[in-house]
């Protein structure tokens, strides 16, 4: 309990120096209280100002795509850059999605998906995973399912898009004519149209251009996920994208992080507090809330020298 002092009259004489030091002194401590006082009342106004929310984001691979286990497909392919998902592809993507839906804690608002096919395939199983109504234990993809669209939106977004390099796309499949035919509002009609969100304006306007480098490739990923979660920082959010993505989703977020093994449809969960303040916001740091393991992607944190 704080004890506030009265400040009593005395009568002082010049000669009187011990009064008037200790007048003196109970001066200071009622000053030293009333600034304590102060100084609680406008921690409790910025608490009551701010109250703190929690964002989640959740980056994840595409599924399993088809020229890694029928090589024969690229023979007749009329776009070989750009794979479809495996059968195998979508049935992983379908079961991510209802993992994720029963297993993360709270809802997703917006997915945003790369454009290549194997990315908008794999947001059409997991979309229709997240929107089940009822259970469907015995569904292996998302053709059979009721659905309700009505709380997810999706939006294609140029900035997940694959690394723009020989070092994930091999050069001989490259197309010639610097076409890559993956315009945006063509793939969106690939995605369930009560999802879609037109009205989205989105943060890359066109694709990375061809040998994009790979330190560049990174830092558009750390771009991209940054600005969508702070255009909707009330929202959660899922990122579709590749395996360059998802790496960089860990190791920007978790100190030191090296990933050793990132199976299709692996993810990595971020989450952050948001303060609200008046007509805008201010947040913390992402943290990495996966562990090691258990979505698909193993990681190990590195020895410091000399430990």
């Amino acid at each position: 309990m704080l004890h506030l002092f009265r400040l009593c009259s005395f009568p002082v004489r010049c000669n009187n120096v011990s009064i008037l030091q200790q007048s003196f002194k109970m001066h200071n401590k009622v000053t030293s209280i009333r600034s304590l006082c102060t100084d609680l009342v406008n921690v409790d106004s910025r608490e009551n100002q701010c109250p703190v929310s929690y964002q989640n984001v959740v980056v994840i691979r595409h599924g399993d795509r088809i020229d890694n286990s029928e090589p024969s497909w690229l023979s007749t392919a009329s776009q070989p850059w750009d794979p479809p998902l495996a059968q195998v592809g979508r049935v992983r993507a379908f079961q991510t999605g209802q993992r994720i839906r029963k297993s993360i804690g709270f809802p997703i608002h917006r997915v945003f998906v790369s454009p290549f096919l194997r990315c908008i395939q794999t947001a059409v199983e997991i979309v229709a995973a997240l929107s089940t109504v009822g259970e469907s234990s015995d569904a292996l993809t998302g053709d059979r399912v009721v659905v309700d669209l009505a709380k997810v939106k999706v939006s294609v977004e140029y900035g997940l898009c694959e690394m723009m390099n020989r070092k994930a796309i091999r050069l001989e499949v490259v197309p010639n004519d610097g076409n890559w035919n993956l315009d945006a509002s063509e793939r969106e009609a690939m995605l369930p149209a009560e999802a879609v969100d037109t009205y989205v304006e989105r943060v890359y306007k066109e694709l990375p251009q061809w040998e994009e480098p790979v330190l560049q490739t990174r830092a558009r990923f750390q771009r991209i996920f940054k600005d969508l979660a702070n255009k909707y920082p009330y929202e959660n959010l899922l990122l579709i994208t590749h395996g360059e993505g998802v790496e960089v989703a860990l190791s920007s977020f978790k100190k030191n992080a090296k990933v050793s093994e990132l199976q299709y449809c692996a993810y990595v969960e971020l989450r952050r507090a948001v303060f609200k303040k008046h007509r805008s916001f201010t947040t913390e740091e992402f943290h990495v809330v996966t562990n090691n393991g258990e979505t698909g992607i193993s990681y190990f944190l590195p020895s410091c020298i000399g430990s």
